[in-house]
């Protein structure tokens, strides 16, 4: 059972729902994500990623340009 939310598609071409069952969707989306089901579920998610791992091993993200634009910017 796939209990993931729909991703917003920017392409598709928004559709106003009637408000009554916009209600009744928004119910139904909170029962369901309140489930015993999706609880357990969103236990299985791993925790957030070490913040170390995504950081640039010289500063930069590409560290031979950055230097060669440093080098270039004190030339001038």
């Amino acid at each position: 059972m796939d209990l993931s939310f729909n991703r917003f598609d920017r392409d598709a071409e928004l559709t106003v729902l009637p408000p009554d069952l916009a209600v009744l969707m928004v119910g139904a989306t909170a029962r369901q994500a309140a489930s015993h089901t999706a609880v357990v579920q969103a236990g299985f998610v791993r925790g957030a990623p070490d913040p170390a791992l995504f950081a640039p091993l010289d500063g930069a993200f590409n560290g031979p340009m950055a230097r060669l634009l440093a080098h270039w910017n004190k030339n001038e």
